[in-house]
């Protein structure tokens, strides 16, 4: 779950939902050979897809022992742990380059954690997982994987800056990636002077404490869904 914190509120993005984001967001990357690339579907359906593995947890909620609602950050390391493999033996069914896509995702975004002894095993597990859907995929797809997954790094990043609304700047490769007021600012503009339509649906609760997760999740589904809008574009 992603949530963001305003002074007197906090509204709640799947995960799935910001995945999806996204995809939508990717489709309309312009130049570095993405428009012709013959895996162009596949990338697109890991950009949509990276998150899948979250659905469980978004659907049953996390809260710590003090009530307070955790967000995808913030969940205990088990929660963490156990989504990602879910996630690519899932779309592996589906399309095992793309879930190859999505354990490289995992492995990159959770770089950081190398030298973490608790996450040895996570790192072992992922490049199996990477390496087995490899193996399920066209011959010569291996030498694609780190190429092809930049456009899924970059399609997270943007969605991310959108969902969360930080404010400081994410990168991704080549590009600098920032949110400004309802606008996501990509810079080398990978959208050929285009501005580009977001759309996000969330759901919004004051801020408090809950008795338990089952607590936050019954407060979210009785709250309304409201629509967040904005726009991605090269810099302005």
């Amino acid at each position: 779950m992603i949530i963001r914190t305003t002074d007197d509120s906090q509204v709640f993005i799947t995960q799935p939902d910001h995945a999806r984001l996204a995809a939508e967001a990717i489709a309309n990357w312009r130049g570095e050979g993405f428009d012709d690339n013959p895996r162009r579907a596949s990338i697109l359906l890991a950009a949509r897809e990276h998150d899948n593995g979250w659905r469980e947890e978004d659907s049953l909620t996390h809260v710590d022992a003090n009530g307070k609602a955790l967000d995808f950050i913030c969940v205990p390391i088990e929660v963490r742990h156990r989504i990602w493999p879910r996630a690519v033996d899932r779309l592996g069914e589906q399309d095992p380059y793309a879930a190859a896509l999505v354990a490289q995702h995992a492995l990159t975004v959770y770089g950081h954690y190398e030298s973490d002894l608790a996450w040895d095993p996570f790192f072992e597990i992922m490049r199996e997982r990477c390496a087995a859907q490899l193996a399920r995929s066209d011959a010569g797809m291996a030498g694609h994987l780190l190429g092809d997954y930049r456009f899924v790094h970059a399609a997270d990043r943007i969605s991310l800056a959108f969902c969360t609304g930080w404010p400081q700047p994410l990168e991704s490769y080549e590009h600098r990636i920032i949110l400004r007021h309802d606008t996501v600012e990509v810079s080398p503009d990978p959208f050929s002077g285009a501005r580009i339509p977001l759309r996000i649906r969330a759901r919004r609760l004051p801020v408090r404490e809950y008795a338990s997760a089952a607590d936050l999740r019954a407060a979210l589904d009785d709250a309304p869904v409201e629509v967040i809008e904005g726009k991605a574009s090269g810099p302005q």
